[in-house]
């Protein structure tokens, strides 16, 4: 969804970003000699950029994402709650040509207690432990398909598409309401027992 669309900041452009970031943070703060900061925008968050801001000198490296624009930041934090009071504070914009994105974004950056879902729409999204044999990865292949817009239900958008949830893939379709709470309304399991690292899914 992002890696095509990131532009890298230079240190003039980055310092004053990180001067306005550190304040939101808990757990640390960048150092702007340092920091690596990539933005790309977002058609539902108008105004605003997305940040992928990280200090790769320290070990483990420090990372964090926001959602900002000069004098308004939103850092994240894996919180559905936090998405919610940022789609009520920006407002969210949601229609048929971002739906998807969206739907991507929101579960790129949400996790559950017992770990996250993760989006996949390609054989190559897949978090393979080590390359699985040919005839695997064609079979995985052919059940896979990008996340699409199935319809609408009154004002919600009917989003469908296949999702992971530790070793396990899923087919799932949600409803996502124009404030951009999201519901999975039907799931159904494609394949388990995958080999596939832990670390990738946030275990």
């Amino acid at each position: 969804m992002f890696d095509d669309a990131f532009v890298k900041l230079d240190f003039d452009a980055a310092a004053p970003v990180i001067e306005e970031i550190n304040p939101a943070l808990t757990g640390g703060a960048f150092d702007a000699a340092r920091v690596t900061i990539l933005r790309c925008s977002l058609s539902f968050y108008p105004g605003y950029d997305f940040l992928d801001i990280a200090d790769y000198q320290t070990i483990p490296h420090f990372k964090k994402r926001a959602i900002y624009k000069p004098g308004n930041v939103h850092v994240l934090d894996w919180s559905p709650e936090t998405l919610r009071r940022l789609n009520e504070t920006i407002p969210v914009q949601l229609d048929d040509a971002n739906i998807t994105d969206y739907v991507r974004f929101y579960y790129g950056h949400v996790r559950g207690p017992d770990g996250r879902f993760k989006i996949i729409e390609t054989i190559d999204d897949m978090p393979w432990a080590e390359d699985p044999p040919p005839a695997a990865r064609k079979a995985v292949g052919k059940i896979l398909s990008p996340l699409r817009l199935a319809g609408k239900e009154r004002d919600l958008f009917r989003v469908e598409g296949a999702m992971m949830f530790r070793d396990a893939l899923y087919g799932f379709a949600a409803l996502v309401s124009p404030d951009g709470a999201m519901t999975i309304t039907a799931q159904n399991l494609l394949l388990d027992s995958l080999p596939v690292a832990d670390d990738t899914l946030d275990q």
